[in-house]
Parts: C-alpha cells; sequence; structure tokens
C-alpha cells in the first residue's frame, strides 16, 4: 500500500543523473544545497540536510532555510577525504504551525485558551527529547498554559523565541520524506588549486646534444619552485618503440640518432612499468620524487594507454590490438593527426578484464614508487566507463590521488570525463583571446552544472599546441595570457621552458612547433632571465597568498568600458580574502578606462571609500566610489588588487 506522505522534495540541486555519479568538492568547502519542497495547504513546512562521510555511520542534520517560491536553501561543509551523501528530509511541523497560528489570532486579539491547551500537547512532545534545563522551562510553560490566571504571561512565552528554538531543535517529523541520497566525492585541496610547470627530463642535459638525465634535472627543481609552481609534470618516461619509430618534425622516417616521441610507449626494452634507460634507473627516477617533495613540488605522470608496435603488450597480449586480416594493426588517428608510431588499445576485447587489470597494475606500480599525480594523455579515446571503473578502484585505496584529463575534443565528452570521475581538465582556454570569449567560456564554466564536477586547469600552450596568437608573439602577449590563465582559473600549467623563454616558432599555418621537442631533444639555457619570469613567479606568489586566487567558481565580470580591458573580481567562501582583477587585452598599446565596483557583493555604497593593494608591486591605493579609473601599459598589462576591510 502506498506511504502516506504530504511533502513533495523535487529539483534536488548539485547532483548528477539523479546521483548516480559524484558532484566534485575538496576538504573544507561548502556545498550549497537547494530543493522545491511543497504542500497543499497552507501548513507550515521544515527542511533538513542529512548527510555523512562514507566512514560515518550516523547522519549529521543541518536545517533548510525557506526562499521566496517553495525554494530552500542549506549548505553543508566537507572536512574529510572520501565520499559524502546527502538527502533532504522535509516535513509539516505541527508544533512550529501551532505556535504560527496562535502568533496570528493574539495580533489579532482573539482569546486563545483553547489553543494554549492544545499547546500543551506539543510540549509534552517536545519534552521527552529535551535536555534537564529545557524540560524544567516546559513544565513551567505546561503549568502556565493551563492556568487561566496566568494568561498574559502565557501568550508572551507561547509566541517567544525560546520556544521557537526548542520546536526546531527536536522536531516531530510527522509525515516526513526523504529525497533519494546524492554523493560528494571530497579531493585534497591540490585538486582544486596546483600550478602546474611541464618540460622533457630528456631537455635536462647542460651538453647540446646529449640525453638529459633524472639526475640532470634535480638542479632544474630549485628554478621550478623559484618560479612558484607546485606540481611538475613530465611527458611518459618509459622505453621509446624502434619501430615505425617518428623522426624530427614528426617525419614518418626516422634518422640514425632521433629519439622518437615519447608517447610511442614500449620496446624490447620494456613497457609501461619500465624507465627509458637513457633517462637514468628507476632508483633515480624514485630519488627525484623525494627531491622535489624537499621543493614542496610534486612529480607528475603521463598515463598514455597506447603501445609501440614493438611493446611487450603486443607479443604477449595480441587480442588487445584489433589485427586486420593482413595481420597488422590500424595505427592511432585523432584527426586530424596521425601516430603511425603508436598501436591504440582495443578495449573491446574479449580479454578486457585482464586488460583492464593490467592498466590498473600499471597505475598502482607507480603510485607504490610515490606518485599521486597523473596527466592522462587523450582519455576521450578510450571508454567513459571503463575510466569510471579505474578511478574508483584507485582511489579506494589511494583517496589523495589526482587525475588530469588531456581531451581537447567535443565539449560533452569534456564534460563527461569529469563526470566520470577526473579530477581536473584541460579547456578551450588555449584558444579563448578576447573578452567575449574569456567573459563567455569562465561563465559556462562557473555558472552552469558545469561548475559542480569539471574543474578546469587552463593551460596557455602545451607541447601539441602552439596557439596562433602565441606565434611571434612578444613578451606582453605571453605575460597576459599567463595573468589570464592564472586569475581566472586555480589550477594551471605552462609547457617550458618554451613558453616563459617565448620560443614560438611553428609549422607554417599549423598551431604546432618548428622542431617539435615531442620528436627530438632540444638544448635550452636554465638560467636565462626575463621579465616575463619575474612576472611569473610574482603572480604565483600572489596566488599563493590569496585563497580568492585558489578557487575558480566565486567569479564575477566587471563592467569597464574598454573592451581591451577585462575586470572580474573574486572571493573565498569566507569571503576573508576577496581580489580585484584588471587585464589588458592589448598587448601593443596603453589601455585606459572606468571599472565599475560590484559595490553589493563587497558590502560598501556607492560613494563609500575601499582600500586596496595592488599586490605587484605591493602599493596600496584608495578607491572612491563606484566607477574607478585604471591604466594599463603593455610591460605591465595588468593589476591583481587585494581588497582590504
Amino acid at each position: 500500500m502506498q506511504k502516506q506522505q504530504r511533502v513533495v522534495i523535487d529539483h534536488v540541486s548539485p547532483q548528477i543523473n539523479g546521483g548516480e555519479l559524484s558532484i566534485k568538492r575538496v576538504v573544507g568547502q561548502l556545498v550549497n544545497i537547494s530543493a522545491d519542497i511543497l504542500a497543499d495547504g497552507h501548513d507550515l513546512l521544515a527542511a533538513s540536510i542529512l548527510y555523512k562521510h562514507q566512514n560515518e555511520k550516523k547522519w549529521s542534520e543541518v536545517r533548510m532555510a525557506p526562499g521566496h517560491n517553495d525554494d530552500w536553501f542549506g549548505a553543508i561543509k566537507v572536512e574529510k577525504q572520501g565520499v559524502y551523501n546527502y538527502k533532504i528530509e522535509a516535513w509539516v511541523d505541527y508544533a512550529l504551525n501551532w505556535q504560527y497560528g496562535i502568533g496570528r489570532k493574539i495580533a489579532d486579539n482573539q482569546h486563545v485558551n483553547s489553543e494554549l491547551e492544545e499547546g500543551v500537547l506539543y510540549l509534552k512532545s517536545v519534552r521527552k527529547k529535551a535536555n534537564e534545563t529545557e524540560k524544567s522551562y516546559l513544565k513551567k510553560l505546561i503549568d502556565l498554559f493551563v492556568n487561566e490566571h496566568a494568561y498574559d504571561e502565557a501568550v508572551r512565552e507561547a509566541v517567544g523565541d525560546k520556544l521557537k528554538l526548542i520546536f526546531e531543535k527536536y522536531p516531530e517529523k510527522f509525515l516526513a520524506n526523504t529525497s533519494e541520497q546524492f554523493p560528494v566525492y571530497v579531493d585534497r585541496k591540490k585538486a582544486l588549486f596546483s600550478t602546474w610547470y611541464e618540460f622533457f627530463p630528456r631537455s635536462s642535459s647542460k651538453k647540446e646534444g646529449e640525453h638529459g638525465t633524472f639526475k640532470e634535472c634535480i638542479p632544474l627543481l630549485d628554478r621550478v619552485a623559484e618560479m612558484g609552481f607546485d606540481t611538475l609534470y613530465f611527458p611518459p618516461v618509459h622505453p621509446i618503440g624502434e619501430v615505425n619509430r617518428k623522426g624530427k618534425n614528426n617525419t614518418t622516417t626516422a634518422e640514425e640518432g632521433d629519439v622518437g616521441s615519447c608517447w610511442g610507449i614500449g620496446s624490447r626494452q620494456g613497457g609501461h612499468k619500465d624507465i627509458h634507460p637513457d633517462l637514468g634507473t628507476l632508483d633515480d627516477f624514485k630519488d627525484l620524487i623525494k627531491k622535489a617533495k624537499e621543493f614542496d613540488i610534486e612529480i607528475a605522470m603521463d598515463y598514455a594507454l597506447q603501445a609501440a608496435p614493438d611493446h611487450p603488450w603486443v607479443k604477449d597480449h595480441p587480442s588487445w590490438f584489433k589485427w586486420r586480416p593482413d595481420g597488422t594493426v590500424q595505427y592511432a588517428e585523432n584527426p586530424p593527426k596521425k601516430y603511425q608510431d603508436i598501436l591504440p588499445i582495443y578495449f573491446e576485447s574479449e580479454d578486457f578484464k585482464g586488460l583492464w587489470k593490467e592498466c590498473l597494475d600499471v597505475l598502482n606500480f607507480w603510485i607504490d614508487c610515490g606518485i599521486k599525480i597523473f596527466r592522462v594523455d587523450n582519455p576521450h579515446t578510450k571508454p567513459f566507463y571503463f575510466w569510471n571503473w579505474i578511478i574508483n578502484e584507485v582511489k579506494k585505496n589511494h583517496p589523495d590521488i589526482i587525475f588530469l584529463a588531456e581531451a581537447f575534443t567535443r565539449p560533452k565528452v569534456m564534460q563527461e570525463l569529469a563526470k566520470q570521475g577526473y579530477s581536473q581538465s584541460y579547456t578551450y582556454f588555449t584558444w579563448r583571446d578576447n573578452k567575449h570569449e574569456l567573459i563567455s567560456y569562465v561563465e559556462e564554466l562557473t555558472k552552469t552544472e558545469q561548475s559542480e564536477y569539471m574543474r578546469p586547469n587552463f593551460w596557455p600552450n602545451t607541447p601539441d599546441i602552439n596557439p596562433f596568437h602565441l606565434q611571434g608573439a612578444n613578451e606582453s602577449k605571453h605575460i597576459q595570457r599567463y595573468v589570464l590563465a592564472a586569475t581566472l582559473s586555480s589550477n594551471i600549467g605552462i609547457y617550458g621552458p618554451v613558453f616563459e623563454q617565448m620560443l614560438s616558432q611553428a609549422l607554417p599555418g599549423k598551431e604546432e612547433y618548428l622542431n617539435s621537442e615531442k620528436f627530438q631533444i632540444q638544448h635550452y639555457d636554465w638560467t636565462a632571465e626575463n621579465w616575463l619570469i619575474k612576472l611569473i613567479s610574482g603572480i604565483n606568489k600572489a596566488r599563493k597568498e590569496c585563497e580568492a586566487l585558489q578557487q575558480t567558481n566565486n567569479i564575477r565580470f566587471c563592467h569597464i568600458d574598454n573592451d581591451q580591458l577585462i575586470a572580474f573580481y573574486k572571493w573565498n567562501d569566507e569571503k576573508t580574502s576577496e581580489v580585484l582583477v584588471v587585464i589588458s587585452l592589448d598587448h601593443h598599446h596603453a589601455q585606459r578606462g572606468t571599472v565599475q565596483l560590484p559595490i553589493q557583493d563587497l558590502g560598501i555604497s556607492g560613494n563609500e571609500q575601499l582600500k586596496i593593494r595592488d599586490i605587484l608591486p605591493d602599493i596600496e591605493y584608495t578607491w572612491n566610489g563606484e566607477w574607478n579609473f585604471v591604466e594599463l601599459h603593455p610591460n605591465m598589462p595588468f593589476h591583481i588588487f587585494e581588497i582590504i576591510k
């Protein structure tokens, strides 16, 4: 028989697919929860959020507050890593209904003796749950409510806040209705705030033409740390295939001495659990991981599920590849790119369980070596449900692990990967260059459902992408792109030292680097200094100082009367950290404009003074009123103003 219910709970948010998949938070963040809650008639309703961590048995409870149109709101704070579940419980609150009703009648000068006697029933019921002090108070009220000579005192107490608080503390949830449960996955803070630097370890040698090693990477850690990066990402460090090896500039024929693409993984020297011998030994790699920790840097590895034709998997597990009638395997493609040196994994293999297990074993092997961050190559070319399985399997035992999805593909595919469990996601920022594009894209990421599950990581460049707007660009353009990425997104990365040394020579008509490091060793002057490097260091320092820049979603774009200037306000959840950022999008000329302060968000009046500190170069100002003038020049095309209250 149908359970009797009156209260409807609808449109619970945030959630994904009715609770099938988890929304995302990091430790210490709020989850702002809303729902439509309504019932027939005019009775007062009450609602709570019930929530608990996966390791807890008892549900915690926090009350919700009503809005203006049967919408209710509340928030919970997640304090531990792992999975939380929340649900909403709602009921008709007859005790509060009684108090509300008697208050209306008293205000209308009606005599309420009968209503006071009715109230005794609610007092007796709640008295069973109360503590000793509250029980004493409730006993006093029971006596008052039936004493005709204490009528004036009784009606004052009947509508008082003290009684209301007791009713709210010990509700009788008659005919309560409960929503479905909705999961929240909570990561460590680095999933939300990280600053990545990528370089090829094989290009770390001080001697031109020589293959770099892990030992030669160790002296570079100090430079990476001085620039303010906390994550050092290496492209694949495994043996590289010799069959169909690529030559310089992606030619299909390798000459003698060509090192090949490090994404063509596997050879007679080993596969995904092995180290390229020219880089050093596994112990050398572990030593590098330990040394990096001394600089508060984590090493991120590339996780690329593909194989060179001479990878051991091809011989040992031929069913993991799709063979054509002539005995060959179609090489990998990501149109328009072709990878003749790579065989794609056949995820529809009859031995998919063995394949999945090996893929998991690879991750666990490197996790045991000390790796906690993986950048995943082309995840959109593998099944979504495979990623859901493997990420959940890893996080069961290793909740600290972070997965970055490198998928520059269709929007819904990128979003689905995030839904299936990826901690961070590459984005289209790399190509968003003008004011309209930037605002529209950031609003999409932060003001839609995507904000609940997709954590963007903004990269101005990658080894695969030399964007047209950086090809031959001056230093001001590079500064502009870095500060945009670093202030709009809490996760950022660059491919260096190509970016900070502005080495942007391209293949004609393509967004690809000439003499790409993907296919050859490069030699860099790792001691080079310039204004861009100095500003990168300063911007990264500001990110570490200002919590407002350590999150992405709390952002409001400000009106400014110049399309070559973009301005926005950011804040942390507690509003203990607030910044106003203004950036010039013109890397050739000075730009001026008047920015409109978000005075309501700042909690000031339109003619009130506001104290601000320009973080670079650490100068304090006082702004007056809602509109204020700014001027930016190409050599310093931004302001990061910390708001002082």
